[in-house]
């Protein structure tokens, strides 16, 4: 058909979607934020409410938030792109490859909780332990993280939306930020995780639904057995160059096991050194943090496995018929299989049911790179650099105007992107290249006593160096001394970029610190603004707001017998308590990484096995089943642990409804201490 390459949709539905969608959720999560204003002790006046939700959020919406936050376009788009074109192996590693490093952060969580319970960012630690010319070394790399990961998510979106609807780029780039932007600046924190829940809730609901469709319903595919059929067909007109047999339905793939240990690297930069991760567990209350990491880092494997193994293999299978978009290299760079497929699958409906479901993945983690960078900005730029003795209302007018700020600048990023040629793909692939050498100076930085200063940012640069040398060297070596985009983005180019900029980082933070160790104690992050949480400023309280009745966390105030100031610990912080969750996280999230990464894939790798109908049938079922248990991980299981506060809520919209301002909280008088 002529018209397969042309926009299944009008430009109105992507104007529709983009603003009338985005401005819709902005009023939805603005006015759940007045609800929880009137109704709750959190308000988003003040800036520890504003920043981390004052730290009081339970496992499960922090779950849900992980979820969200993690599923960006490339998610949804690379990984139907990878399965495209390596087989079912695709989903696989795309899935593993980028869950064992939220996995592994339940360590990193752990530590925060026990070394700077009280921190804003993860930077804030590392100026507190090593001063001003480490925290500017990995402010670039954090800062970094945040533009390439929001350039992902801008030119993925950009990329289906113009692709479905002829939307133009330009247009697109800028308005998907800008619903977002709004609701973000009035609620903080709390509404996106909020819009985090929402989203994850009907992005699972979406998911299945085209899972259902493919493999249960459809009259193109139905079945697993026709799916088995149409792949094997696809294998003898088209074979998986480095696949066993060429085939689509074998995890003997040479190229896929490639992109998994890109994968498994340049993720590990996105994830610990994201301000966004660390964000959720800052916001977490302390006891549940670990909990939060792994429910959440095994629930989101759901998606991209379910989803790609979904449509990016039925993007194969259709590969042919008449209403199937004749996919281009450029094509599934871009991460166009998916949306090809749901529109060959369902017409307009796929088209635009795929259209909504990017779009919500983009914003709700467009929501978590805007309150992240927010918080770095205010936080680490403003209040370290400019104002120190910024107000709390000074830091919250700067932490609104950085939000709208890098609204701003996700758009023009992901703009400049798009006119120099670079797709969500090749930038997927590259993120690690110039990321990966300071994800272990960092995580040391949090964790490790013995770590070295100068040893880790002297490994942070150096592997910056060694990452992108690598890559280019290679690049020259294989394409005859041609360097440009096409060329830069082939496997073994960004494989060599990837593990120099990674293993040369660590290797020189590691091997400095173990030659000269320091032997720090933590005492200066653990200090890290208690007195601001003990001013009345910091808890939100003026004389026309009433003051919370809930402990914003972690060190109360009282006076010893001779009138002296006493700071008492939180029993929460209990350092036994959260040494014993950090070995938990430690083993737990060890063992799962080494089940994802080692023990399933590699035997079945080695084994060089084509599955027959059986085979793909328990596969996709598999998926099925796990898709389930993560919907009811992150959309059941948060609405059960706030089953009070949500009674509460409802108890005083009604007292509202029957006597206005009945219903509103009013915060308790605090007990006196007890007497001696």
């Amino acid at each position: 058909m002529a018209s397969a390459n042309q926009p299944v949709l009008p430009q109105g539905a992507g104007y529709g979607v983009v603003v009338g969608i985005g401005l819709f959720f902005s009023a939805f999560m603005i006015s759940l934020t007045a609800i929880q204003a009137r109704y709750t002790a959190f308000s988003p006046k003040s800036t520890e409410e504003f920043s981390s939700a004052s730290r009081s959020v339970k496992p499960g919406l922090i779950a849900s938030g992980i979820v969200s936050a993690w599923t960006w376009a490339a998610t949804l788009l690379q990984s139907s792109a990878v399965a495209y074109k390596y087989g079912i192996s695709g989903p696989w590693w795309y899935g593993s490859g980028a869950t064992v490093q939220v996995l592994l952060f339940a360590q990193l969580a752990a530590k925060l909780k026990l070394n700077a319970p009280y921190a804003h960012t993860w930077l804030e630690i590392v100026h507190a332990r090593w001063g001003r010319v480490a925290h500017l070394v990995f402010m670039f790399f954090g800062l970094a993280t945040n533009i390439i990961v929001s350039s992902m998510l801008i030119l993925g979106g950009s990329a289906t939306v113009t692709s479905l609807t002829g939307m133009h780029t330009i247009a697109a780039c800028f308005l998907i930020p800008l619903g977002v932007a709004i609701y973000v600046v009035v609620g903080g924190m709390r509404a996106t995780l909020f819009c985090d829940y929402t989203h994850t809730t009907v992005l699972f609901a979406i998911i299945l639904t085209f899972i259902f469709t493919v493999y249960a319903t459809s009259p193109k595919i139905g079945s697993p057995a026709k799916m088995h059929e149409l792949l094997t067909a696809a294998a003898v007109s088209r074979p998986v160059s480095g696949n066993a047999h060429g085939s689509y339905i074998t995890m003997r793939s040479k190229n896929g096991l490639i992109f998994g240990v890109i994968n498994v690297v340049g993720n590990f930069a996105t994830v610990f050194q994201d301000q966004a991760y660390w964000q959720r567990a800052i916001a977490s209350k302390p006891a549940s943090t670990v909990k939060a990491y792994l429910l959440g880092g095994l629930a989101w494997f759901a998606i991209p496995f379910s989803f790609a193994t979904t449509l990016g293999l039925a993007a194969v299978a259709l590969t042919g018929d008449p209403s199937m978009r004749k996919l281009t290299a450029a094509d599934v760079s871009a991460g166009l299989p998916a949306s090809a497929a749901a529109s060959a699958l369902l017409g307009k409906a796929g088209a635009s049911i795929i259209l909504i479901l990017l779009f919500l993945a983009v914003t709700s983690a467009s929501s978590a790179e805007l309150i992240a960078v927010s918080s770095i900005l205010t936080y680490d730029v403003y209040k370290n650099y400019i104002n120190p003795q910024a107000t709390e209302a000074q830091i919250l007018t700067i932490s609104h105007a950085m939000v709208a700020f890098f609204a701003v600048c996700m758009g023009l990023a992901g703009l400049i992107f798009f006119y120099i040629g670079i797709s969500m793909g090749w930038l997927y692939t590259f993120m690690g290249v110039i990321l990966g050498s300071a994800v272990i100076p960092i995580a040391l930085c949090i964790t490790w006593s013995r770590a070295n200063k100068w040893g880790c940012i002297g490994g942070s640069i150096a592997g910056f160096f060694a990452g992108l040398i690598a890559w280019l060297v290679t690049t020259s070596a294989l394409n005859g001394g041609v360097i440009n985009v096409t060329t830069s983005g082939g496997d073994y180019e960004m494989l060599a970029g990837n593990l120099a900029s990674i293993c040369v980082g660590g290797i020189v933070a590691v091997v400095t610190s173990l030659i000269w160790p320091e032997d720090f104690d933590f005492e200066s992050t653990r200090a890290l603004n208690i007195r601001a949480r003990l001013s009345p400023a910091a808890k939100g309280a003026s004389e026309d707001d009433e003051k919370t009745d809930e402990k914003e966390g972690g060190y109360a105030e009282t006076k010893s017998d001779d009138g002296v100031p006493v700071i008492v610990p939180d029993p929460e912080l209990d350092p036994v308590s959260l040494e014993k969750a950090f070995r938990f996280a430690a083993w737990s999230s060890a063992a799962l990484t080494i089940i994802l990464l080692v023990l399933i894939p590699l035997p079945l790798f080695f084994a060089s096995t084509i599955y027959g109908v059986r085979g793909l049938t328990a596969w996709v079922v598999i998926g099925i089943i796990w898709c389930f248990c993560s919907a009811i991980t992150v959309v059941l299981y948060p609405l059960w642990e706030s089953r009070v506060a949500l009674y509460q809520i409802s108890r005083g919209v009604i007292l509202d409804i029957f006597a206005k301002g009945s219903g509103r909280h009013v915060a308790r008088a605090p007990s006196p201490p007890p007497e001696a």
